[in-house]
């Protein structure tokens, strides 16, 4: 699972075996779960465990990071 980014505790990353998905991050902290789709919009599959404060904030990192987190999945999945 090749992280992409550690912020506030947050970890970012994605499953090498997920390249038939269009892109997309899953985010832990302390237990709690997520699932964010990067494309074709940025939203997410899924929170599991967060607040509505933490929600929020993750969006705020994955909307602030999304070109990134986008280059690095193509980069990865060579597409």
């Amino acid at each position: 699972m090749p992280t992409l980014l550690r912020i506030l505790g947050y970890i970012f990353s994605f499953y090498s075996n997920e390249n038939n998905e269009p892109p997309h991050v899953h985010v832990e902290k302390g237990g709690a779960e997520g699932k964010i789709w990067l494309e074709p919009e940025i939203k997410p599959e899924f929170f599991i465990g967060f607040n509505p404060k933490e929600k929020k904030k993750i969006m705020e990192i994955v909307n602030e990071n999304a070109e990134n987190l986008i280059s690095k999945w193509y980069e990865y999945f060579k597409k």
